[in-house]
């Protein structure tokens, strides 16, 4: 099979001003596109619509020509993958909210932010996981045609993925090998929220980077539920593994040379 194209993006939230860690991402992601002749996107992740900040898109694509980093594709750039604005998405990603639901590897929920506060006070370090979802309202405890009518009723719901308990997901690490993550410790995100008919960040920038073709992933390493922590590691390389699920990756941390030894 021939070697893919490198394409790797940047993808600000415009939720203020660009800031000099987000400057150290995008230049990182520039640089290694250029070194292997590939493409660098410009994607806006705009999402989370509380904290849109009006004229921030420009301000950011403003700070990046001040800057001389150029992009090949992407929101104001052109391209073949569009449209790279993520409000912009709501059909794409609400097909894939429906393939998920349709599968079985969602559920619909309607607990209340309220509903929500009562159960963290009610049981210690409560998350929505696999040992919890059967004690709140959601489509796996209610009837069908209950479901069927809130949601004509106009009731507020998030969709949530359904994480599978006593299963070890494991991630190709460049650094430090066969990491294991136990499928236990997860929660159940939120893929999808129906008040503004947005997926979170969970789904479309999985979405975004599988239909835009993205090869390599550098950016911020907090998601990773171990790792370099002792040493405020903040970058990481992520490479999709052929035929693998999204969360099966290479990745290589640029912050610490080659290895990830803990600091004593």
């Amino acid at each position: 099979m021939a070697e893919r194209k490198v394409r790797v993006r940047f993808a600000p939230s415009p939720t203020g001003a660009l800031h000099i860690g987000g400057v150290r991402t995008a230049l990182y992601n520039y640089l290694f596109a250029r070194q292997h002749g590939g493409d660098f996107v410009f994607r806006i992740e705009d999402t989370d619509s509380n904290r849109f900040v009006p004229g921030a898109e420009e301000y950011i694509i403003e700070s990046f020509r001040w800057l001389g980093i150029k992009f090949d594709e992407g929101v104001s750039f052109g391209g073949e993958h569009g449209p790279y604005r993520q409000s912009e998405r709501r059909a794409i990603y609400k097909k894939y909210v429906d393939q998920l639901l349709d599968a079985g590897k969602a559920y619909i929920a309607f607990d209340t932010p309220e509903e929500l506060d009562a159960k963290r006070h009610e049981i210690k370090n409560f998350q929505y996981d696999a040992h919890t979802r059967m004690m709140m309202r959601n489509s796996l405890t209610m009837p069908a045609d209950e479901v069927e009518k809130l949601i004509a009723d106009g009731c507020q719901y998030v969709v949530r993925f359904k994480i599978e308990p006593g299963e070890d997901v494991h991630v190709n690490d460049m650094i430090r090998g066969d990491v294991v993550i136990k499928s236990d410790i997860l929660d159940d995100k939120v893929l999808y929220k129906s008040a503004d008919e947005l997926p979170t960040y969970h789904l479309a920038n999985i979405v975004d980077d599988h239909l835009m073709e993205i090869t390599h992933v550098i950016r911020g390493e907090e998601w990773m539920k171990r790792g370099c922590r002792a040493h405020r590691c903040t970058c990481s390389f992520t490479e999709p593994s052929a035929g693998k699920t999204p969360c099966r990756a290479l990745r290589i941390c640029l912050c610490c040379s080659s290895r990830t030894e803990r600091a004593s």
